[in-house]
């Protein structure tokens, strides 16, 4: 009983420590994809080096600005010959195109309301002609965010519901295995704390142990995929693996203690006749 209890228990963790994995791999490509987005703040043609430099060490301090990178007027038609295969100097006899500064924005700036903050404040700056970015983009990528959060959130809020019955119940066959044990205790006047004491306590071992071959499990897990099969569609680092074990040592200690508590006390209340009835 006590084996058949713990490796349901685990599977169960297993199941949560894989939608806490899921989870934060979505968390971690929303990020990237956020830092991303970029806000591209054109400059005037009178603006010398020394206010260009200006310009750039204030973006750069930005707390909006997760990267900076500066694109010289040179580098911009270049650029431009690469992308569309023609040289606008040489039919008008002068580079057209403007330096500007390419301003990746932090992933918490990288929604509507606060690239239309940024801009605004953006296009203050002396010597600044122009601030651009993709509107339809963000707008879209916003709308996405919010679907996939609503998703993750409720998929993690359903499987932690279904764990809670599952644990709850394993636990429980467990106690009912031993309610003539309680009885007896109940019955020479053991106080119910000595009565839950054992029950407590194995039951938090049993979460423990559960615990850990979970987290092994998924160790292993995370690692055949990343170096294994060099599968990189989780963005994981090793401190997201040591957050999800946390979350799956909590969760198994946590909720057997519930149950433990919930079964014994349940045995502790009943009389006699009504354990030979069940």
């Amino acid at each position: 009983m006590y084996v058949t209890t713990s490796v349901s228990i685990t599977l169960v963790l297993f199941l949560v420590g894989l939608v806490a994995m899921v989870t934060l791999s979505a968390h971690r490509m929303i990020e990237q994809v956020q830092n991303n987005v970029t806000l591209t703040v054109v400059l005037s043609p009178e603006a010398d080096s020394a206010q260009i430099d200006r310009c750039g060490t204030v973006l750069r301090a930005a707390p909006y600005s997760h990267e900076c990178r500066y694109i010289s007027k040179q580098e911009a038609l270049e650029e431009h010959i690469r992308s569309l295969g023609d040289d606008p100097s040489q039919f008008l006899g002068y580079n057209p195109l403007l330096a500007s500064y390419e301003v990746s924005l932090s992933a918490q700036y990288a929604n509507p309301d606060s690239i239309a903050a940024v801009e605004t404040q953006v296009a203050k700056f002396p010597y600044v002609k122009q601030v651009m970015y993709q509107k339809d983009l963000v707008e879209l990528l916003e709308h996405n965010v919010s679907q996939v959060t609503l998703v993750l959130v409720g998929l993690a809020a359903m499987l932690l519901l279904i764990a809670y019955v599952l644990i709850i119940n394993t636990i429980r066959l467990h106690v009912y295995s031993h309610r003539f044990l309680i009885n007896t205790m109940r019955l020479v006047g053991a106080t119910p704390w000595v009565i839950k004491r054992p029950f407590v306590a194995r039951s938090l071992r049993m979460g423990l142990w559960s615990a850990l071959l979970a987290i092994a499990l998924l160790a292993g897990l995370f690692y055949y995929v990343q170096y294994t099969m060099h599968i990189m569609l989780m963005p994981l680092t090793w401190m997201n693996i040591a957050i999800i074990a946390g979350i799956v040592l909590v969760t198994g200690e946590l909720l057997t203690l519930i149950g433990s508590l919930i079964a014994v006390n349940r045995y502790i209340r009943m009389n006699t006749e009504r354990m030979y009835a069940i």
